[in-house]
């Protein structure tokens, strides 16, 4: 007998409707304006600690031309050095990795019909990493000028994407199983050639560095890198906003639904590789691996605005904003003046939210 609550297919409910944009259009409204608030927090904490308020007028003189406050009320220059040339960089390129890894999440699970599927897990990030970390202790791609690392991560991740297709599709129709397991085996593959580079090269700084970068670093952040990264992110976004409407809705649902919309499953998975692999390979080169943001954060998006993905990314992309800012602000000031790998702390506040997945999918069979 059908819930008290169901309607038929053929009944119509404006005001449900209505309800439920209303309230994502509130969710959307309340995260922008928290993401805001969160980058000017966030630039003010650290080491030298640095007022709201402070920080507020130096963005806006900086950003808005707005004029300095009188000698009273103004600032240090120190306080300027501080917030516009090392932290809001830092801050500002949380905020893009988080967004990146929060929507290639979103489209990966939508992609392969599995809530547990996410960039890391499917081994897209160990691609990347491989080929940045030959980029960074071999030089490769260097006839890329200074696009090579960002260029090789991204061939490192596209290439580790379709390998994991490839393996999940050697055995018939790819099934969400097949591919979290293909991606498992991808991973811990291309962890070993990442592990055999860094021995390889002979380098005990260039061995540190790669090891520490591996663990995920916002801490080399500078505007002149900042472009790719805003580039990449915002393509990204763009490109999954504009297939949300049929397209990944219906690839969640299922190859029959998407065919019979008019969308080619094949063609549709190949396009959202290349745009996963992208983002996931520049992000990579600028932050490291981090794991769990593309994981976690789709799940809090579709409990906060539903599962459409129109309303479903732009909630996605700034949830993991917000999420990776703060990741980044306790790995800065947990252990002052040492500094954690922020995939570190990602890996901390995120296996917990897998394991409470695992258990749910495991009561249901899944």
């Amino acid at each position: 007998m059908p819930d008290a609550g169901q309607k038929g297919p053929h009944v119509h409910d404006p005001l449900g409707v209505r309800r439920r944009r209303r309230r994502a259009v509130i969710w959307l409204l309340g995260l922008l304006a928290a993401a805001v608030a969160t980058v000017v927090v966030a630039v003010g904490l650290g080491a030298a600690y640095v007022t709201p308020g402070t920080v507020a007028q130096i963005l806006g003189h900086h950003l808005l031309g707005l004029p300095e406050a009188g000698p009273e009320s103004g600032w240090k220059a120190t306080e300027e050095a501080i917030v516009w040339k090392v932290r809001l960089p830092r801050v500002l390129l949380g905020a893009l990795v988080g967004a990146g890894l929060a929507v290639t999440g979103m489209a990966l699970q939508a992609m392969v019909r599995n809530m547990l599927a996410d960039p890391y897990l499917l081994g897209i990030n160990s691609g990347a990493s491989s080929g940045a970390a030959a980029a960074i202790l071999f030089g490769a791609g260097t006839g890329l000028g200074a696009y090579a690392l960002p260029g090789s991560a991204f061939l490192g991740a596209l290439a580790a994407s379709f390998l994991v297709f490839a393996l999940a599709r050697s055995g018939g129709r790819v099934t969400s199983l097949r591919l979290l397991l293909s991606g498992v085996a991808v991973g811990y593959l291309l962890y070993g050639l990442t592990s055999f580079l860094i021995f390889a090269s002979g380098s005990a700084e260039g061995a540190r560095s790669v090891m520490f970068w591996l663990l995920g670093s916002l801490g080399l952040a500078q505007w002149d890198g900042l472009l790719a990264v805003v580039a990449v992110a915002v393509i990204a976004t763009i490109t999954l906003l504009t297939m949300s409407g049929r397209g990944l809705d219906a690839l969640a649902i299922g190859d029959e639904t998407a065919h019979t919309l008019g969308v080619s499953p094949d063609r549709f998975r190949t396009l959202l590789l290349v745009v996963v692999a992208l983002t996931v390979g520049v992000v990579v080169s600028a932050a490291g691996s981090i794991g769990f943001v593309g994981l976690v954060v789709p799940h809090l998006a579709r409990r906060a605005v539903g599962s459409a993905h129109a309303v479903a990314v732009p909630a996605a992309a700034l949830m993991g904003a917000i999420l990776l800012v703060w990741a980044d602000v306790l790995a800065r000031v947990l252990l002052q003046p040492q500094e954690i790998p922020i995939g570190i702390v990602t890996a901390l506040l995120g296996a917990p939210f897998l394991i409470v997945l695992i258990r749910r999918f495991s009561a249901r069979d899944v």
